[in-house]
């Protein structure tokens, strides 16, 4: 018996879901290849001196992430990175020649202010971090010369090597600092190159350069280079203030990659830059905030190494930074800070407004300012609420071309519920599937089941109501019109399909949003292969008619399935750090997350297609297919584990130490916490061996508290659950003589309006590598010395009293004192977490328990508290 009975037609569809299929199969090969610089040849150690050479740029990240044991704050690889970078410096110094003036100079950092981070306010106070300077200038410049900075910090994340992030930035900056001094450009404008070393501690580097420095005011523009991953396109993810950072890019990039929509969305993404720093919260200097966003499975873990950078990645970002660093040097629009704030109290300077760009494959790209996008943008929906003019002759009547509209508006009704089905359905099947499944993320260490799972239940959501709701009810009259029924029918599906992309970028563009024109492109590209199809073939409803339609639309098509699965791939990469949500809602918000996104993109790179090949698809034997297809898929998937040493799962290991004074442990413990839905039980039901080690069992309770966790805020706040375990601290006595302590130095002073200081002194003992040291004050605090006296907005802490929270760092080795103002005689209550990196001997022998597909984040906190 077979499976499926064909009927007249089945076979045609068939024919055409199979084609279809291969069509994009076909693109997603291109785009893989794109995505992947496959087309990018890396110059080799022999290059040529007056070529960028990726070889050369990976001998000095060998170094910084390979024979420098941890570049972290507290470390000796931090200083010992700095050194390395310097003497390198020093020698390009020696080698110029006589047509340069290089200067190189180290400079120790201090500060203190408030910033949003995570969306949490906290204070932040800084001393003795380290940055190394130089600037190549002409022997005719001067010490006021308008200057072009690039940034890229040599401090790593907590735990991390750090090749991609950010030694390959380093790198890049080591070999393009060479590139300047033997090619035959001498720049017209200084170029200063920042190292910062303190930008893992929340951006503190840039801060200490742009507030500090004695060129902070030379600064015309910048270019913040990072890593979110190993490799992959160097995007342009942020730019201004105003167009002339982007317009110089997109003039001068070898291989543009850049997106304004990109800004649109940076604040959902858990992170920050130094951009923020330089053109937002402590300057406003125009520049570019360039990142490497693929390979976020190795971000900020153990795995950040030499051999998981993408070939070709480093040269595509070498080559593109010395262009754009020559175009940003040579351009009118160079100014220093004085000369900005003068062009723009006389209205004469550059154009502060925002621009719309994008680049296609990394071919060309598209630029053009706002003003050009409120006419561009328009233009869609201008010719939908033309069409009933267009449709009706004058003879017609009132009634008939409020026929015509509501025929157009059904059909943009009707586009719209296909795109909600099929963002609904892969997100009610991710459901299904974790109801019958013991863990989540299948997907994670392989993200072509992602596609396999949810697609074809995606697209068969695009044809449900096509399939549903065959007959489309008119309200035109068909002898006015002189059309049939279907025909009539055709047209309000697919001018209704255009107006909704239309409406689309009608409101990105009343928004203020730089995506608009991915709508717009589809809009376009939907007329142009409206106008083929129409001009060249009579009949509407042929295959040939359905080929010239879709020809036109490659372009636009080939951009979507780029575009979109660059997104997709992206956020699979970010679902193993990107917090997890208590239980049991939290077990599917990673999936539901992707099902959903999926859904979307595959109703954008399928939308074009839907009003023409809906008919031909939707039928009874293709959705029966494709529900087989992502139920066998969904099957299947179960069989996949969700990480592997390539798609590592992340855990934090914080061995805490409660402390009562300088000598004397209260408790310790070990803590777990994970960050994705994958929960503590599942980590040891295969992770055995630490099962076995911690004796875990049933009766260990779950805690919910995030002021255990003080010493990673507001990081904290990723976390939804974690689990403790007692641990000895014999041993803890034997490696420290002694804890952090806090005490007051001063006697308490009242004023006349009856507000107390206290001045307080922390001692952090002989702690080995201090990362951070966090305060938390509750109490009736009106002020402070930290941050220009400026207390930041309160944070409330697992249901505690609202707190204000302040992180040290630098300097480990001398005591911090400050002081706190109360306006009461209530007492200030005072919470301190020293984070150290050393770990004793049996904490490390419990992180080497875990197999190789988690990477443990692991460190100790010591903990104590005060009341003053």
């Amino acid at each position: 018996m077979a499976m499926f009975k064909l009927k007249p037609g089945d076979g045609t569809a068939i024919k055409l879901l199979l084609s279809l299929a291969l069509m994009y199969g076909l693109m997603a090969l291109l785009v893989y290849s794109v995505l992947h610089l496959k087309f990018i040849t890396p110059l080799g150690i022999d290059a040529p001196l007056h070529k960028f050479s990726e070889a050369r740029a990976l001998q000095h990240l060998r170094v910084l992430s390979k024979d420098i044991d941890g570049r972290h704050e507290g470390r000796p690889g931090l200083r010992q990175a700095a050194d390395y970078i310097k003497s390198q410096l020093e020698l390009l110094k020696f080698r110029a020649n006589s047509n340069f003036r290089v200067e190189v100079e180290e400079s120790m950092i201090n500060g203190s202010f408030n910033m949003m981070f995570l969306g949490h306010s906290i204070s932040l106070a800084y001393r003795a971090h380290t940055n190394v300077i130089m600037r190549i200038a002409s022997v005719n410049s001067t010490e006021n010369d308008a200057s072009v900075l690039v940034n890229g910090h040599f401090d790593s994340a907590l735990s991390s090597p750090g090749a991609a992030d950010c030694g390959s930035c380093v790198a890049s900056m080591l070999e393009l600092a060479r590139l300047i001094v033997d090619s035959d450009w001498i720049p017209p404008r200084p170029i200063i190159f920042l190292f910062n070393g303190a930008e893992e501690l929340f951006m503190l580097g840039s801060h200490g350069f742009i507030t500090t420095h004695r060129w902070r005011d030379t600064i015309g523009a910048f270019i913040n280079i990072e890593a979110s991953g190993s490799g992959g396109p160097d995007v342009v993810c942020q730019s201004g203030p105003g167009s002339w950072p982007s317009l110089v890019y997109a003039e001068s990039a070898v291989y543009p990659m850049a997106q304004s929509s990109a800004q649109d969305v940076f604040g959902f993404v858990p992170g920050d830059t130094d951009y923020r720093i330089f053109a937002q919260d402590f300057a406003n200097i125009p520049g570019l905030d360039v990142i490497f966003l693929l390979g976020g499975y190795f971000y900020h873990t153990s795995y950040d190494t030499l051999e998981r950078l993408l070939p070709g990645s480093i040269q595509a970002r070498g080559d593109n930074l010395f262009s754009v660093v020559k175009a940003f040097a040579s351009s009118p629009w160079l100014m220093n800070s004085s000369d900005r704030q003068f062009l723009k109290s006389s209205g004469q300077g550059p154009h502060e407004e925002r621009t719309i760009f994008f680049d296609y494959m990394t071919w060309f790209m598209v630029i053009y300012r706002q003003r050009v996008a409120a006419v561009l943008h328009s233009f869609p929906i201008v010719i939908f609420l033309l069409l009933p003019f267009i449709f009706n002759s004058p003879n017609n009547g009132l009634c008939s071309f409020l026929a015509t509209y509501f025929d157009l508006l059904k059909g943009m009704l009707n586009h719209f519920i296909a795109i909600i089905m099929g963002i609904v359905l892969p997100m009610l099947f991710a459901i299904l599937r974790l109801l019958f499944s013991s863990h989540a993320m299948n997907w994670f260490a392989n993200p072509y089941l992602a596609f396999l799972m949810f697609v074809p239940c995606s697209v068969v959501g695009l044809l449900l109501p096509r399939y549903l709701f065959r007959h489309f009810h008119l309200s035109q009259d068909a002898s006015v019109h002189k059309k049939s029924q279907e025909g009539l029918a055709d047209r309000a599906r697919f001018w209704g399909a255009f107006g909704y992309y239309a409406l689309l970028t009608l409101v990105f563009l009343l928004a203020g949003l730089g995506g608009g024109f991915l709508t717009l492109f589809t809009a376009v590209s939907m007329l142009l292969a409206w106008m083929c199809s129409q001009l060249l073939c009579s009949n509407s409803q042929s295959l040939r008619s359905l080929i010239l339609y879709i020809f036109p639309l490659l372009p636009c098509m080939t951009f979507s399935v780029h575009f979109g699965g660059f997104i997709i791939q992206f956020l699979i990469e970010k679902m193993g750090m990107m917090g997890s949500v208590p239980p049991p809602f939290g077990y599917f918000v990673q999936d539901i997350i992707v099902a959903a996104l999926i859904g979307v993109i595959t109703g954008w790179c399928l939308g074009p297609l839907m009003p023409v090949i809906s008919g031909w698809l939707a039928r009874s034997i293709t959705m029966q297919f494709l529900v087989h297809c992502s139920v066998i898929f969904l099957a299947l998937s179960s069989r996949f584990f969700p990480y592997s040493v390539d798609a590592p799962k992340r855990v934090l290991l914080q061995h805490t130490i409660l402390t009562s004074d300088s000598t004397e442990i209260l408790g310790s413990s070990y803590e777990f916490t994970v960050v994705d839905s994958n929960y503590l039980p599942f980590l040891f039901n295969h992770a055995h061996e630490a099962a076995e080690h911690l004796k875990v069992n049933p009766e260990y309770s779950y805690e919910t508290t995030k002021d255990r966790w003080l010493a990673v805020f507001p990081i904290s706040f990723l976390f939804s659950r974690s689990l403790k375990f007692p641990a000895r601290h014999d041993n803890v006595l034997q490696q420290y003589e002694s804890f952090p302590y806090l005490s007051t130095v001063k006697q308490e002073k009242f004023s006349d309006s009856g507000i107390r200081k206290v001045h307080l002194e922390l001692n952090l003992g002989s702690l080995k590598e201090v990362w951070v040291t966090v305060l938390n004050v509750t109490g009736p605090l009106s002020g402070w010395s930290f941050a220009d006296n400026t207390l930041p907005a309160p944070e409330v802490l697992g249901g505690s009293p609202p707190s204000y929270i302040c992180r040290l760092s630098g300097a480990s080795d001398e005591k911090w004192v400050f002081w706190l103002e109360a306006n009461s005689t209530e007492p200030l209550r005072v919470e301190v977490a020293a984070l150290d990196q050393h770990l004793v001997d049996a904490t490390r022998i419990l992180k080497d328990r875990f197999p190789d597909w988690v990477d443990v984040i692991s460190y100790t906190s010591f903990m104590s508290s005060y009341s003053f």
